[in-house]
């Protein structure tokens, strides 16, 4: 289904965007991964895309940094030639009540889910122009669009990437360039690992599919945005939540 593409995906090493790439290096996709640390974990991914029979590598950037993101840029086209697929996965939360919020709680997540999503679109978009063709898929959150209480600044962030989705499919589509974002809803990763059974159960109980999704369930969302099957839709919102914000 993406046999021959390239794709690159932020915070690709864990969770959801781990699965992503999985996903896409099963469906032929050679995969550039960026990521904050180079570890073991890292490593052991990449092997794990390579032995699907694609090319993969791991580039090490801070998105929060703009001359970070241009330097990676470079350094990616410059192994691979052409990106047909950026995927904007990586974020973080800093979870408290309003005025318990630290400014860098406030900084740390606007800067690297809203701002990083921001300079890495920012720093592929004319390369896409240039291809005559390229495909943007966000990670947003269903909080993004109901807000939650505890979350305001992971709110406004996923929110942001909400409005910047839409102004890039609206400058872009002439060009032959889609944008969409995925907005997921409770996932098993380990950012709901930290909930306790009881905090589970009581989430799934919201939920009108009474479970919480797993990361391959979103991964298959992106597979569908990434691909021809999705040559029509723009500017779009894929909740994946089970119903919970309907």
């Amino acid at each position: 289904m993406l046999k021959g593409k390239t794709a690159v995906i932020t915070g690709g090493t864990r969770g959801i965007g781990k699965a992503i790439a999985k996903k896409f290096a099963e469906n032929g996709a050679n995969i550039a991964i960026i990521a904050t640390s180079d570890n073991d974990s890292a490593r052991q991914t990449v092997k794990d895309l390579q032995n699907l029979g694609v090319t993969a590598m791991l580039y090490i950037c801070n998105i929060r940094n703009p001359e970070e993101v241009e330097s990676v840029k470079e350094e990616i086209m410059a192994d691979f030639s052409k990106v047909d697929i950026l995927v904007n996965n990586a974020g973080v939360t800093r979870d408290n009540l309003l005025p318990g919020l630290r400014i860098m709680d406030i900084d740390d997540v606007i800067d690297i889910n809203l701002k990083g999503t921001l300079f890495m679109t920012r720093a592929f978009i004319m390369d896409f122009v240039k291809n005559r063709g390229g495909n943007v898929i966000n990670i947003s959150s269903v909080v993004g669009l109901m807000g939650n209480k505890g979350q305001a600044n992971y709110a406004a962030s996923k929110a942001g990437i909400v409005g910047l989705t839409k102004s890039v499919a609206k400058e872009y589509g002439r060009k032959n360039i889609r944008c969409n974002a995925i907005a997921p809803g409770y996932i098993e990763t380990d950012m709901t690992g930290k909930l306790s059974d009881n905090q589970k159960r009581d989430i799934a109980s919201n939920i009108p599919i009474t479970k919480l999704g797993k990361p391959e369930d979103v991964a298959n969302a992106a597979l569908f945005l990434a691909s021809e099957l999705s040559g029509y839709i723009t500017g779009e919102i894929l909740k994946v939540d089970g119903g919970l914000y309907v």
